[in-house]
């Protein structure tokens, strides 16, 4: 379904209004509507689901581009306009619409006004801003920053030993994986087992080796800077005293070693043994507001 509106300014947008902000918050998708309908040409679109969210953007001609939505909303746009090869010739705009500050944590960092009006205000009166994109070697992209949890493991046995290093209990789970659907590669923090052990894996910055795999840790952290490069810490496994991170900067970032699952902006990913993300430097426009 679709709704258009008008006004007398030139200015052309396209508005797509992500199906669970119409959910969880209809009054504030009701006053973004109103503000930007008021301060531009506006074509609103309601799409469904995800796939008709993409296919409306897809078709968005010379119209920029406006998400109404959380974070997973803005994120589905850059990433197919990334996957198009499109970034660099287009401008994104946002207003954060969703349950709760946790939906809405990368909007706030990267300057996006959390309130609705300010926030389609600074669609219509903002100004673009490049941003920098971490691009992994599958094509990926993140928009905020990559965390690397500890592994996790199977529940402990009473001997000690893992439940999944007994074989009658391998058979069992095979069993109930062929019988149950299979769970999607990315998966939302809350469905991750708890973490039960240190990590151990090589973290590589421009080709240099920041920590090793003989070195226990408790979590990597992968920032954009804002400057072409990216800020790596590393939290070593604490032993009596607290260990001082390790700290690097680069622009090619790989992590590899056993088995480990990563959180990219609001979802988490793997696992994989090998991972390398890229600075993509000034990969995101993102309309943003101007400085008093």
């Amino acid at each position: 379904m679709t709704e258009v509106a008008t006004s007398a300014t030139s200015e052309r947008l396209l508005v797509i209004i992500d199906p669970v902000a119409r959910r969880v918050d209809p009054e504030s998708v009701r006053i973004a509507k109103d503000v930007l309908s008021a301060g531009a040409t506006t074509k609103v679109c309601l799409p469904d689901g995800p796939e008709e969210f993409i296919r409306m953007l897809a078709r968005r001609g010379s119209r920029r581009p406006v998400v109404v939505g959380d974070d997973r909303a803005l994120v589905r746009a850059v990433s197919l306009l990334h996957r198009q090869r499109e970034l660099a010739g287009c401008v994104l705009s946002m207003v954060p619409v969703g349950a709760g500050s946790g939906v809405l944590s990368l909007a706030r960092s990267l300057g996006v006004p959390t309130g609705t009006v300010a926030a389609a205000r600074a669609v219509l009166e903002g100004a673009e801003r490049r941003l920098d994109l971490l691009v992994d070697d599958s094509d990926g992209v993140v928009v905020g920053a990559v965390g690397i949890p500890p592994l996790t493991a199977g529940r402990e046995a009473p001997d000690g030993a893992t439940a999944v290093s007994r074989p009658w209990l391998r058979t069992c789970q095979s069993l109930v994986r062929t019988l149950v659907p299979a769970r999607p590669a990315r998966v939302t923090p809350a469905a991750l087992p708890a973490a039960t052990g240190p990590t151990r894996l090589r973290v590589e910055v421009d080709g240099e080796t920041l920590v090793d795999l003989d070195q226990p840790l408790e979590a990597v952290s992968v920032t954009p800077d804002g400057s072409g490069s990216a800020t790596v810490e590393v939290r070593p496994l604490s032993v009596g005293a607290a260990a001082a991170p390790l700290l690097g900067t680069g622009r090619r970032i790989t992590v590899s070693g056993a088995d480990f699952r990563y959180r990219a902006d609001a979802v988490v990913a793997g696992p994989v043994r090998r991972r390398t993300w890229t600075v993509f430097e000034g990969g995101l426009g993102l309309t943003l507001p101007t400085p008093e």
